[in-house]
């Protein structure tokens, strides 16, 4: 059942070439960062091309609960008025994050060093996940938090009427975690210190930067060190939010594994910190191209021409996972079409996402005949060619989207249909999905319960 409403089943089916276009909608993870710096700086911050997805709007109404004036203007085109470092007010109610692990941690941190209380709960998918790699560092600034056990939803944090800067350094590779501390970091007077032996997405170094923080990033023997004044007076922004490659990732991949197929993919965001799969996809013989290079805010960007390719399995180590974690989901689709064995290192993180990715990818490639193997911190898949993938199965999301996606994705080039159980989280991060697909020429019906 999807997390805002009843199950949306449908079934995808081997389709004819995909030719076109593909739209794709803003970053996911800029688009939430700009309406949560917004909201912390002073004065008003304009924003064109969010990202309208279920996870940005529930940041959005967050906003709005603790007192900035976010406002929509058009499609993608919004502004937020904000309140300043320190500036939140307490919420009156819950704060509900709906799906979106991002939104919920950001938001975490960037309350927790503020004198208030809120308490965070969300769908059922975020609720089964731990958030004690987020509320142990922000006791470190002094906050408090209570939540169910092993820090589960629903979560009340009262935050630090003192708060001090720490010095910390990441349990494991985090994006979240590291911009968790580095927003709580903001209103902590001195230096708040952030090392991490792995190279995560470093879209909040850059966007604070941008913003006016000032934040250096050292690269040392330990990895990463990143330093932050406290108690900076952020200044607002016009921010044009690049395209997500997460979401790129779909259209591409379905293209590379249905015969004929070719397709164009513009504006999407190639910040190093979160291409690994494209670098990947190259290795595995992937004939993608990079047009028209730019720099879209800050952000590198290019248009992608993606064809459909005969693929070889590979090996694909373990520093490349925190570039592309997100992303093996629909990997492991594409794997099932390559020659040979592709084996993935490191992936351990992908047990705690929105589903067991690596459990709920296993049981769905078996059920649609694709032999597998994992194990707590790899994942194998044996590849069947081009045309070899039997399909016919029913997949279960577990109320994650891109399960939802990837699955999608498998049907359009397996030789029987493949079901999947609920396409409804498909909304919280790429709600013109499904029809985007069926521009491009992918096949697919809507199912009756």
């Amino acid at each position: 059942m999807s997390g805002h409403g009843t199950p949306h089943p449908m079934t995808s089916r081997k389709s004819p070439p995909l030719k076109g276009v593909a739209d794709i909608p803003g970053d996911k993870s800029i688009s939430h960062r700009s309406l949560i710096f917004g909201a912390l700086s002073v004065g008003e911050t304009r924003i064109s091309g969010l990202l309208e997805g279920d996870d940005v709007l529930d940041t959005a109404r967050a906003m709005r609960a603790f007192g900035a004036d976010v406002i929509q203007h058009g499609a993608g085109d919004w502004s937020v008025h904000g309140l300043g470092t320190g500036g939140f007010g307490e919420p009156d109610d819950v704060i509900d994050c709906g799906n979106s692990g991002t939104g919920a941690r950001l938001i975490m941190g960037a309350m927790s060093t503020t004198a208030m209380t809120a308490t965070f709960t969300g769908d059922a998918s975020l609720r089964s996940r731990p958030m004690g790699r987020i509320t142990d560092p922000i006791s470190q600034f002094g906050a408090r938090s209570y939540g169910r056990t092993g820090g589960r939803l629903p979560l009340t944090i009262v935050g630090a009427d003192r708060p001090v800067p720490i010095q910390y350094t990441t349990p494991v590779p985090s994006a979240q975690v590291k911009s968790a501390v580095l927003l709580a970091g903001l209103n902590a007077r001195g230096e708040t210190i952030v090392t991490e032996a792995e190279a995560t997405r470093d879209h909040t170094e850059r966007m604070l930067r941008g913003f006016g923080a000032q934040i250096e990033t050292d690269v040392t023997p330990q990895g990463r060190v990143i330093t932050l004044i406290g108690e900076p007076e952020l200044k607002p922004q016009e921010i044009t939010v690049p395209r997500d490659p997460s979401s790129a990732a779909f259209p591409v991949c379905a293209a590379l594994i249905v015969p004929g197929s070719e397709i164009m993919v513009p504006n999407i965001g190639l910040n190093p910190t979160r291409a690994g799969l494209f670098a990947t996809l190259i290795d595995m013989g992937a004939d993608i191209t990079f047009e028209n290079q730019r720099e879209e805010g800050g952000e590198p960007t290019a248009d992608l021409r993606v064809r459909a390719s005969s693929l070889s399995g590979i090996d694909i180590p373990p520093d490349r996972a925190a570039s592309m974690i997100d992303e093996y989901p629909i990997l492991s689709v594409v794997a099932s079409f390559a020659t040979g064995t592709t084996k993935m290192h490191g992936v351990g993180e992908l047990r705690v996402k929105e589903s067991d990715r690596i459990d709920a990818m296993a049981r769905g490639l078996e059920t649609n005949g694709v032999k597998i193997e994992e194990t707590e911190d790899t994942f194998t898949v044996h590849g069947m060619g081009q045309d070899g993938v039997p399909g016919g199965g029913r997949a279960v999301t577990h109320l994650d989207h891109r399960i939802a996606m990837s699955f999608f994705c498998l049907g359009l080039a397996a030789k029987k249909p493949v079901s999947i159980d609920d396409a409804g989280p498909i909304a919280t991060s790429f709600p013109s999905f499904l029809d985007l697909m069926q521009t491009l020429g992918a096949h697919y019906t809507r199912d009756n319960l």
